[in-house]
C-alpha cells in the first residue's frame, strides 16, 4: 500500500528548514511539502512507488519538469512529476489556489485599469509577491475563465433538492458604483451530498435573470427536482414557477419569521411573534401546524390585525417541508445551507472591495465556490436519500 505520510527523511529536512531561517525557510518548506505531495500522487495514480513491481502498476513515471509559480512566500521552484503518455498532472499546486488566482487578477484589473488606491497597490504586492503585468493579466485571465465557463456549464443529471439565492457585490458600471446581484445554486443529488449548480451575475435580480438562471440549470440537463429552497426574492418567483411550474417550492422559514416581526403593531410585539411563527413551524404534523396557524390568526385578528392577515396570506409557503420524510425536514426547510455559502463568497471577496466590471466578479466568485463544490463532493455524505427514493419507488 502506498502510504500518504511522508516519510523521515522528508520530515528531517523540514525541521532543518525551519530552525533558524523564518520566511525563507518557510518557503523551502512549501517547496518540499509540495514536491513530496506531488511525488505521493504519481505513485497513487501509477499504483505503485517507484522501481516497485505491482500487478496494480498503470504506468511508468518518466522524471520530472522544472515549474516555478508565484505565492505570497515568493517564487517556489517545484519539480513536477512526470508519467510516460498518460497524461497525469498533480493537482497538489492547483487545489486551493483558483479563488486566489482569481483574486489576484481581480486586483490587478483595478490597478491596470486606473481605479485603484494606495491600499490596493499594497494589498496587490502583498498577494501576489510580485508585480502583475498586464500581459500576465490577460494570459491568467483566458485560462480561468475557460477552466470557470467549463464548470458553470457542465452537465449536472439528477438533483432531489434546489436552493437557490442572491448575494450583491459592488462593481463599477458606466462610471457609478452600483450593486450586482450574484445569483447561485446548489443541489442535493440522489447520493445525498451537495454541489454548486450555478453562478450568474447581473446587474438587477429582474425575472429575466433568474429566469435565465433557471433555463440554464435545465438545458445542462439537470432532472428529478422534488423540491425548491429559497427566499421569496424579487423576480425570482415568477421565473420559477414559468421553469419549474409542477415543483413544489419551499419558502424559508427563517426569513419568514423575520418578515413577520415587521407587522407587529409594536416594538414589544416582535419577540411574541417570532415564537407564534416557530410554534407553527416546530409542529410535529402539518395538520398541527394548520391548526396552529388558525388559532394564530384568531389571536391576532383585533390586537395586530395586519400581522393575522398577513399570516393568512403567507405561513402555508414555508410548510411545503411537511411533504418530505421527517429526517430531510431540519435542513430544507431554509435556505441557512445557502446563507452560509454566501457568507463565505463575501468574506472570501472582501479584500477586492470594488470589482472593475461584473467578468471579475464572477470569475472570483465561481472560483470560491468550485473550491467549496470539491470539498462537499469529497466531503462526508449531507443527507441520507434513502427515505427520500424509497419513498418514490412505493409511490410508483
Amino acid at each position: 500500500m502506498i502510504s500518504d505520510q511522508l516519510n523521515n527523511t522528508l520530515i528531517d529536512q523540514i525541521v532543518k528548514e525551519l530552525i533558524g531561517q523564518g520566511t525563507e525557510g518557510l518557503r523551502h518548506v512549501l517547496e518540499l511539502l509540495l514536491n513530496a505531495s506531488m511525488k505521493i500522487e504519481r505513485e497513487q495514480f501509477l499504483g505503485a512507488r517507484a522501481h516497485e513491481r505491482s500487478e496494480e502498476r498503470k504506468g511508468y513515471a518518466n522524471g520530472y519538469k522544472p515549474k516555478e509559480i508565484q505565492t505570497r512566500m515568493g517564487a517556489l521552484e517545484l519539480a513536477i512529476p512526470q508519467v510516460r503518455g498518460l497524461g497525469f498532472y498533480p493537482q497538489s499546486i492547483e487545489k486551493g489556489s483558483r479563488s486566489e488566482r482569481a483574486l489576484k487578477l481581480a486586483i490587478a484589473q483595478m490597478y491596470l485599469e486606473g481605479v485603484s488606491t494606495r491600499k490596493v497597490q499594497d494589498i496587490t504586492e502583498q498577494l501576489c509577491g510580485y508585480e502583475v503585468s498586464s500581459t500576465q493579466v490577460s494570459r491568467l485571465t483566458q485560462e480561468l475563465d475557460e477552466e470557470f465557463e467549463k464548470f458553470r456549464n457542465r452537465p449536472i443529471g439528477e438533483v432531489c433538492y434546489l436552493v437557490v439565492d442572491a448575494l450583491y457585490l459592488k462593481v463599477r458600471h458606466n462610471g457609478s458604483v452600483v450593486d450586482m446581484a450574484v445569483l447561485l445554486a446548489y443541489g442535493v443529488n440522489p447520493e445525498g451530498k451537495r454541489e454548486i449548480l450555478g453562478a450568474s451575475t447581473s446587474l438587477s435580480e429582474a425575472e429575466v435573470h433568474w429566469r435565465d438562471f433557471f433555463q440554464n440549470l435545465q438545458s445542462r440537463g439537470m432532472r428529478g427536482l422534488r423540491l425548491i429552497v429559497s427566499d421569496d426574492h424579487a423576480g425570482m418567483r415568477n421565473a420559477r414557477m414559468a421553469v419549474f411550474p409542477s415543483v413544489p417550492w419551499q419558502r424559508c422559514q427563517f426569513h419568514l419569521a423575520q418578515n413577520a416581526q415587521a407587522y407587529a403593531p409594536r416594538k414589544s410585539m416582535r419577540g411574541e411573534i417570532a415564537e407564534t411563527i416557530r410554534e407553527i413551524f416546530n409542529s410535529p404534523t402539518l395538520a398541527m401546524a394548520l391548526e396552529m396557524k388558525r388559532l394564530a390568526i384568531e389571536k391576532y385578528q383585533k390586537r395586530a390585525s395586519e400581522f393575522a392577515k398577513w399570516l393568512e396570506g403567507n405561513i402555508d409557503e414555508g410548510l411545503t417541508v411537511y411533504q418530505f420524510p421527517q429526517e430531510h425536514r431540519k435542513k430544507i426547510r431554509t435556505s441557512n445551507g445557502m446563507e452560509r455559502l454566501n457568507k463565505e463568497v463575501k468574506r472570501r471577496t472582501r479584500v477586492a472591495v470594488l470589482f472593475p466590471n461584473k467578468e471579475s466578479a464572477l470569475r472570483l466568485v465561481t472560483g470560491v465556490v468550485i473550491e467549496i463544490h470539491e470539498e462537499w463532493i469529497t466531503g462526508k455524505q449531507y443527507l441520507d436519500m434513502n427515505p427520500l427514493l424509497n419513498k418514490k419507488l412505493k409511490n410508483e
